[in-house]
């Protein structure tokens, strides 16, 4: 006869709740619970990211007016958007144009900014503040802005240059202007480079330069062979992401010159856009994105490949 089993009234009776019942052990719960903390995320990625991206890829290969359902066409959207879009190349050489002489002109005003506020000046964190102010600024807010003072007829740099007697522009209005004047409207923003380069600098060690100046090193040396090698990590970060961002250039053109004058400042971006939205060839606008993204992930492998010959990383010695 099995004997009774007889518990103590002192014994305290222990009740799990309904959750530790499903889940069992604490390493399960623990898992479960970690789940269910990353699960929002995981749930946004897949919804707002994840799957867009599936369904442009599903869309450039159709013709979806958006008003009617998608008619599958095939390769037809990217073989037209090649040699039927008119000005399909134009875009693609404004684009490149601007990459060319925005993002290399960004990193050098960026850098020689860093390198002059790199001193230890009474008062010189206000001119860092002041110098990375104007990226902080709406870019809407800053487009507006450039316009009233890049307005041919009533603009404060026309009037400043004929306050000396210089020769006034055009600027957004001339053809052979416009897409300089967006150019330097871009060196507006340098200051969110300076503050990257800046961080870089000081994270270069201080013995480096006690021991080349101990070595008799001038200052051109010391930048030649430590400042300029040490930083190239730092510079080669800048180059992706402006190179990255100068393709998807778009804001101001897109309110200050719409694509003009006679499409010297019709960028890539704000075809995808008119296409899209305006003409609503979501297919084709679908196809011309994929390619850009094909464009942005060429151009960046090869940069990365020739990181090999200019980039220095530190390593460390044991």
């Amino acid at each position: 006869m099995a004997a009774e089993t007889t518990f103590s009234p002192t014994q305290p009776i222990i009740k799990k709740s309904l959750y530790e019942r499903l889940t069992g052990t604490k390493r399960q719960r623990d898992t479960i619970e970690g789940y269910l903390f990353i699960l929002p995320v995981v749930l946004g990625l897949l919804i707002f990211t994840i799957g867009p991206v599936i369904a442009s890829f599903y869309i450039s290969f159709t013709k979806y007016p958006i008003l009617r359902s998608p008619e599958w066409v095939g390769a037809r959207n990217y073989v037209n958007m090649v040699t039927r879009e008119p000005y399909f190349w134009q875009a693609v050489k404004v684009t490149v144009i601007y990459a060319l002489t925005a993002v290399p002109l960004g990193i050098i005003g960026g850098f020689f900014l860093a390198l002059l506020l790199n001193q230890r000046i009474k008062g010189m964190s206000f001119f860092r503040a002041s110098f990375y102010m104007p990226t902080i600024v709406p870019a809407v807010a800053s487009a507006v802005l450039w316009g009233w003072l890049l307005n041919p007829d009533y603009g404060l740099i026309n009037a400043g240059l004929k306050a000396v007697g210089l020769p006034t522009s055009r600027f957004l209005g001339d053809p052979s202007s416009a897409l300089g004047s967006l150019v330097f409207m871009s060196l507006w923003g340098v200051g969110g480079g300076m503050i990257i380069y800046l961080a870089g600098l000081q994270g270069i060690p201080e013995t480096f330069y006690e021991a080349a100046k101990i070595d008799g090193a001038n200052s051109r040396q010391l930048f030649r062979f430590i400042t300029l090698p040490l930083m190239t990590p730092t510079l080669f970060f800048g180059l992706v992401m402006g190179l990255i961002g100068a393709f998807q250039y778009f804001t101001e053109a897109f309110i200050l010159t719409s694509g003009g004058p006679l499409f010297a400042t019709y960028f890539y971006s704000l075809m995808v856009y008119e296409r899209a939205f305006r003409f609503t060839q979501m297919g084709m606008a679908a196809a011309m994105a994929w390619f850009l993204l094909v464009i942005v992930l060429v151009l960046t492998l090869l940069v990365f490949r020739s990181s090999a010959l200019w980039v220095f990383y530190e390593t460390e010695v044991k």
